[in-house]
């Protein structure tokens, strides 16, 4: 419980800082950088290319799509920071490149934001078979036991084995 307070008040500190979005002006100034871009959208592009490359089983190229994805997603949370869903991508893509440490940290940090959220309670409990924690993943299978939602199946078949994570 103590790893979790640490986290999201590192999370605050981290987020809430205000020189996320400076940039220098090449003279040694930092400037307010303005973004036209919408960087969660181009992670999502990005993260369908890295499935689609990781279903005709291309891992190297997939995976480094998901490291480019996470370089939008950190950008996404600088501009527009503790979104649950910016956190449960960045937690999927590192969870993607094998990064699982990191990966349990914004599913955790996701949670803190919305506990019921579907996408982060079947990611987080996918890691946690991943890294042979079923009674964990139970426990995610748990919240989602009256969703009436597709993220419970898939967790459920991935716990009983009678299916690989599909992502």
């Amino acid at each position: 419980m103590i790893k979790k307070y640490l986290i999201f008040t590192l999370f605050l500190l981290f987020f809430n800082n205000t020189s996320f979005g400076a940039a220098s002006n090449g003279q040694g100034t930092l400037t307010k950088k303005k973004s036209n871009q919408n960087y969660y959208i181009l992670a999502e592009e990005t993260i369908k290319r890295a499935k689609k490359l990781e279903n005709k089983n291309k891992i190297k190229k997939a995976k480094k799509n998901y490291k480019k994805a996470i370089k939008y997603l950190l950008k996404s949370n600088a501009e527009f920071p503790a979104k649950a869903d910016t956190l449960n991508l960045l937690g999927f893509t590192h969870r993607k490149i094998g990064d699982f440490e990191n990966a349990e940290i914004y599913y955790e940090l996701g949670l803190m934001l919305e506990p019921n959220h579907f996408g982060i309670n079947e990611y987080l409990g996918e890691l946690y078979v991943q890294t042979n924690r079923i009674n964990k993943a139970k426990e995610r299978l748990k919240v989602l036991e009256n969703c009436e939602c597709e993220e419970f199946n898939e967790l459920k078949e991935v716990i009983e084995g009678t299916k690989k994570s599909k992502y």
